[in-house]
């Protein structure tokens, strides 16, 4: 499974395959049509509370650990999209933030990545 990210600003595509807005909060500015979503993952969107501290501190590192926390506790939630996932080649995490390498997507990529990669090699 190839797991890509985007600004859900940007036109979709083709490639990205299984389009998934990772944001717990709707895009400002943006349709629904325009967004062209095949899921809305807001369950697996950092809690608002790590939303607000980051925005308020900053701090990437924080951020980074607090949310691998919440998507290991969130089992549910996780599961439910690999449900979603399971059969596709390629999905896409759409996220809105400005910054391109310090958003929940890339977290959450990270955390997917990971989670795949051990079941495979359970398998």
């Amino acid at each position: 499974m190839d797991i890509e990210i985007k600004r859900v600003y940007e036109q979709p595509s083709a490639e990205d395959g299984y389009r998934i807005l990772v944001d717990r909060l709707w895009p400002r500015g943006l349709s629904k049509e325009k967004a062209k979503l095949d899921l809305w993952a807001k369950d697996l969107a950092p809690s608002d509370q790590l939303r607000q501290d980051f925005h308020a501190e900053n701090n990437w590192r924080s951020f980074h650990g607090r949310y691998l926390t919440e998507l290991k506790h969130n089992r549910n939630a996780v599961n439910e999209l690999l449900k979603h996932l399971q059969g596709r080649r390629k999905a896409t995490l759409l996220y809105a933030s400005h910054d391109q390498e310090h958003n929940n997507a890339v977290v959450l990529k990270e955390f997917l990545s990971a989670r795949v990669l051990a079941e495979i090699r359970a398998f």
